[in-house]
């Protein structure tokens, strides 16, 4: 049989190496339709709000609005985003809230589309920081609902995003912008135990406890919250767009997603997966995208991430602890190997839970077979 010769992407660049293996390769197939103007998408959505009367209607001149936008680990069309929604608001008092969950605030660093400007206030999260937070309750699952002053002290909270897979809420988006998006990062950590459910898997909403339990958490902190969400397809770009009542819309949007997300795929003894930025930037987002292949890996097998990762591993305890041992090693066969093709130092990498590999050809040497998942966090496989 003739080698194959394996692409994959690494950050700007594309990787190459040949291989005599048996390659089986899973991308998102390509959407011959034209894409749809992102402006064009929002306003459409907000013009038929689902479960919710028009955002014109439940806000008022003078009001206090906070909409609610994600940092940068996220790849979204957050002006798009916001001005569709300053279009529909009267002369409010608004607050533009950076989501940053657990990962810290920006710092000076704002997110792509994020400007401080005239009369709205910025509200750059830090959920570590409590001074800024308030609890409401306990969830029934035993969630503290801890979240920044600005859901509570707003008469209405927008909370946006894009929706697309996610590893163990099921979907991205949805809730997840009020919390864990706005929530204390002690409090995120305890719903995010719920990650070692069964029912805690890429796709699952319903039946899904781990996002059950955040989306509780958020309707307890905004009961009257509304929702402004893009739908991607499994190249990242937008498809469709939903608003109006959280939960409503936001399921309206992942029944869009489903079909565009999933594809078919065989499980393998070495995964291989890519991504683009910024998923790829450091080891705490790029874990993603072993999570999304976990299930596909057959026992004793090696999942190889390529991630350049230059901005480095993340907070490697959270990495080795609250990533890995609570949230891949339960996804994935008792017996395997993660590799990591990076940009970073080999000692550093040493430290986490993936072994380093200077080169593609080195990490997939001497392998028979190849499952090779090209955008893994943007895909469903079935």
């Amino acid at each position: 049989m003739a080698d194959t010769v394996l692409e994959v992407s690494f950050g700007e660049k594309t990787l190459r190496a040949t291989t005599s293996a048996r390659v089986t390769v899973v991308a998102a197939p390509v959407n011959p339709s034209p894409r749809p103007e992102i402006g064009s998408l929002l306003r459409e959505a907000l013009d038929r709000p689902l479960g919710s009367e028009p955002l014109e209607r439940r806000v008022r001149a003078g009001d206090r609005v906070t909409i609610i936008v994600s940092d940068g680990t996220r790849d979204e069309p957050r002006a798009e985003l916001i001005a569709a929604l300053r279009e529909r608001l009267p002369a409010v008092r608004l607050t533009l809230a950076i989501a940053s969950g657990t990962h810290g605030p920006c710092q000076g660093r704002l997110p792509a589309g994020v400007r401080a400007e005239g009369d709205v206030t910025l509200v750059d999260h830090d959920g570590h920081d409590d001074r800024g937070l308030v609890t409401v309750g306990t969830t029934v699952r035993g969630t503290p609902v801890t979240v920044h002053r600005c859901v509570l002290e707003a008469d209405l909270v927008i909370a946006t995003g894009v929706i697309r897979p996610h590893y163990f809420a099921g979907w991205g988006a949805g809730a997840k912008a009020i919390f864990p998006g706005l929530g204390q990062a002690a409090a995120i950590r305890i719903n995010h135990r719920w990650k070692t459910h069964a029912t805690a898997r890429p796709g699952s909403v319903d039946d899904n406890v781990c996002r059950l339990d955040l989306e509780e958490a958020a309707a307890m902190a905004a009961p009257r919250a509304f929702l402004l969400n893009g739908v991607a397809d499994a190249h990242g770009h937008l498809r469709a767009a939903v608003s109006g009542d959280v939960r409503t819309a936001f399921r309206a949007g992942v029944e869009r997603a489903r079909p565009w997300a999933t594809v078919s795929a065989t499980a393998s003894r070495c995964n291989v997966v890519d991504d683009l930025s910024p998923v790829t930037d450091t080891l705490y987002q790029a874990s993603k995208l072993v999570a999304s292949v976990a299930s596909h890996l057959l026992p004793g097998g090696t999942i190889v991430l390529v991630a350049p990762c230059d901005r480095g591993v993340g907070p490697v305890e959270v990495v080795n602890q609250a990533i890995y041992e609570i949230g891949l090693r339960p996804r994935l066969p008792a017996q395997h190997r993660i590799l990591l093709l990076s940009n970073l130092p080999s000692e550093m990498v040493s430290a986490t839970y993936a072994a380093p590999v200077e080169s593609l050809e080195q990490a997939i040497c001497g392998v028979d077979e190849l499952l090779v998942v090209r955008g893994a966090s943007k895909l469903l496989l079935a």
